[in-house]
């Protein structure tokens, strides 16, 4: 066997359909195009999401509001879970690589640190962003907060 002699399988090639060359064929008359309409016509093209006259999709959906390319997402971090943390391990210093160690968040997330709880020991907390209130409790129970 060689490259010469190769054939496709018995049955898996046909021949083209040849519509429009009269009625022996059997796609003579309309040739395969039905009666009347635009697909019917020559130069016919279909608008992209057309759907024959029925109220297209894009048309039906409701759209509101709009999403801002530059809105900043933070992933919520309260003082009661720093509370936890700290005595859990006995931290002086919270960063981004402790909660992540702790498996809090992930390496792609930004920290802001949330209020929600109370912090009675000193730490020194580093994140993205805190809350005013936040900031506030951490400075009152002796730490500091470092923004990145």
């Amino acid at each position: 066997m060689d490259l010469s002699s190769l054939k496709p399988a018995e049955g898996s090639v046909s021949s083209r359909k040849r519509i429009g060359r009269g009625p022996g064929s059997g796609m003579g008359g309309t040739s395969t195009r039905g009666h009347k309409g635009a697909k019917q016509r020559s130069g016919y093209k279909r608008k992209i999401g057309f759907e024959g006259g029925q109220m297209p999709l894009q048309r039906r959906v409701p759209k509101f509001g709009f999403k801002n390319i530059n809105r900043v997402e933070y992933k919520a971090i309260n003082l009661e879970v720093l509370q936890a943390l700290a005595e859990s391990r006995n931290l002086q210093a919270i960063d981004v690589a402790v909660l992540i160690e702790a498996g809090l968040i992930s390496s792609k997330h930004r920290v802001k640190i949330l209020a929600n709880g109370a912090i009675s020991v000193a730490l020194t907390v580093t994140a993205h962003a805190f809350s005013k209130s936040a900031e506030a409790a951490i400075v009152a129970a002796g730490g500091t907060a470092v923004k990145l």
